[in-house]
């Protein structure tokens, strides 16, 4: 197994006391109340108000300041204490942020996740066994009756809607910038946008290049969506969409020009290993010799810093339970086995794209 030098001293030997290790297995068998309380410091404007008062607050001015109950209050700062989002100092009863409260509050992806955890995962994940034993995302029936998450991404609650595509749009964004970098070193004049979603990536392609087209292969209710995000903007009169099913393996990418990138942005991890050795091999036959195929993932094996690594292979839960079933967050050596698998070979590795720890794979024929 490939892992990055930070997550190596982390994953290979122990890193806790026998104490530590009691505290953190509860903090496990604990852990949806740790979120929900967490979450309503942070919803109820709690340890915002900490962070901004000089010598902190006392139980009875967060209570006039928030209008919860006494009872509210309590119940809140003393789990609080306990997380360790919180501080309190015995003599005066004022509370104050700790270190831990800091970072919920003002690390934009930890509230990204929070979000997502709560009004995407939180209640379907009482199905997670039923989805690791039978192969299906069987928390997505809190939902509604589709096979994946993708086919009712349209018609979800608008809450749900808003923290799928914050979190989509979070881990992905911050990559663009640098990624266009590495993309338009290959100065491409056409370009194939697989699984474009709502048309982000595809509009920073056509504003960075005045005369790059870019294709976006997707569901047909995703191409509409995309239609709708992208209409009447600079540059998205360059921007066409073709309608397919990735899944079905009998789809072909489209033919009726040659592309010089193939773009696959934090899409092939919607998908099992064989799925995805299935599109890879169908794009590859769409590839000549100077095409290129650029996957952009957050392989968990590869990031600097081990709370990525956590992050991403807890999101491998999500796809299980309630995307899809059968696809996880992959690392260096599965996502290799299927572009080799599917006639391809990986050019080069481009780490430390962006802010979230993105790699790009370079493939080739």
């Amino acid at each position: 197994m490939h892992l990055s030098p930070a997550l190596e001293k982390r994953y290979t030997r122990e890193q806790h006391s026998a104490r530590e290790a009691q505290r953190l297995a509860e903090f496990i068998a604990w852990g949806p109340m740790i979120f929900q309380v967490s979450r309503l410091m942070l919803k109820f404007g709690i340890l915002e108000l900490l962070r901004d008062s000089d010598e902190g607050l006392t139980r009875a001015e967060i209570v006039q300041q928030t209008q919860l109950s006494d009872y509210a209050a309590k119940i809140l700062l003393e789990g609080s204490l306990c997380i360790g989002t919180v501080l309190v100092n015995t003599e005066t009863e004022r509370y104050t942020l700790s270190k831990t409260g800091w970072f919920l509050l003002t690390d934009p992806a930890t509230r990204v996740n929070v979000d997502f955890n709560h009004d995407v995962n939180y209640e379907g994940l009482f199905h997670l066994e039923e989805a690791l034993r039978e192969g299906r995302p069987a928390g997505l029936e809190h939902f509604g009756a589709w096979p994946t998450v993708y086919e009712g991404l349209s018609s979800l609650p608008e809450q749900v809607q808003k923290s799928w595509f914050g979190f989509d749009h979070f881990y992905s964004d911050s990559a663009f910038p640098s990624a266009l970098k590495i993309v338009f070193g290959y100065r491409p004049m056409t370009l194939l946008d697989v699984g474009g979603n709502t048309g982000k990536w595809a509009m920073q392609c056509v504003g960075h290049d005045p005369d790059v087209e870019v294709t976006i292969v997707d569901l047909p209710q995703q191409l509409a969506m995309m239609r709708r995000q992208t209409q009447g903007k600079p540059g998205a009169e360059r921007i066409s969409g073709y309608g397919m099913n990735l899944l079905d393996p009998s789809a072909d990418f489209p033919t009726d020009r040659h592309y010089d990138i193939i773009w696959m942005s934090q899409f092939l991890d919607c998908f099992s290993m064989e799925e995805i050795t299935s599109i890879l091999s169908r794009a590859a036959r769409i590839m000549d010799d100077d095409s290129r195929l650029c996957i952009m993932e957050t392989l968990w094996d590869r990031q600097k810093y081990e709370p990525a690594a956590l992050c991403l292979t807890m999101t491998s839960v999500y796809f299980t339970d309630i995307a899809n079933g059968n696809s996880k967050m992959y690392n260096t050596e599965d996502m290799t086995a299927c572009v080799e698998a599917a006639g391809l070979r990986v050019e080069t590795i481009h780490d430390g794209v962006g802010e979230q720890g993105h790699s790009i794979m370079v493939c080739r024929r």
